[in-house]
């Protein structure tokens, strides 16, 4: 059985600067090791708020290691400096706008200021990229309920079967007849 590989991008001038302790790709692994049943491993990286940078890390775990899935954290606010969205955008083949529709409506139901997030889902070639929040209890409550639509989407693509942590989520697959 093939294993999921997930990269873990944090996008923060101050983390990658090293003045911020960086909280968001902790709190994916955490999320991971909570939320997944079946084997995985993780590559994390982090780069500063520069478009072409986040792009280039994208393009690396995808295309160099073989990440199945892109998870990304912070830089998808309004502020000048959040281009994760549009670094995403550059390097993907496809968007799946119902990740970006589905994240500010869980959002939504915490914080009115979800409506301020500009997150996207995509895809490079057989791999899901996913624009998290960068706080590590916004990143689960998200993933909580996202999670869900991910091991489908994944096989839809070719990737390996991924199995969750019931007590976590459920991951969906239709019936078959």
């Amino acid at each position: 059985m093939e294993t999921l590989k997930v990269g873990v991008l944090t996008v923060s001038d101050r983390a990658f600067s090293g003045e911020y302790e960086d909280r968001g790709g902790p709190g994916i692994v955490a999320w991971l090791e909570k939320g997944l049943s079946t084997p995985y491993e993780t590559l994390a990286r982090i780069v500063p708020d520069e478009r072409e940078q986040i792009s280039a890390a994208i393009v690396e775990l995808i295309d160099q290691h073989a990440c199945h899935l892109v998870l990304t954290t912070g830089g998808t606010g309004p502020a000048p400096r959040d281009v994760t969205p549009e670094a995403t955008l550059d390097v993907a083949d496809k968007e799946l706008p119902g990740f970006g529709e589905r994240m500010r409506q869980i959002s939504l139901n915490y914080v009115p200021t979800a409506i301020l997030s500009r997150q996207v889902g995509a895809i490079r070639g057989t791999s899901l990229i996913v624009n998290l929040p960068g706080q590590p209890k916004s990143i689960a409550e998200i993933l909580d309920v996202l999670f869900a639509s991910i091991p489908y989407c994944l096989e839809l693509m070719g990737g390996p079967l991924v199995d969750t942590n019931p007590e976590v989520v459920v991951a969906f697959r239709p019936k078959k007849k």
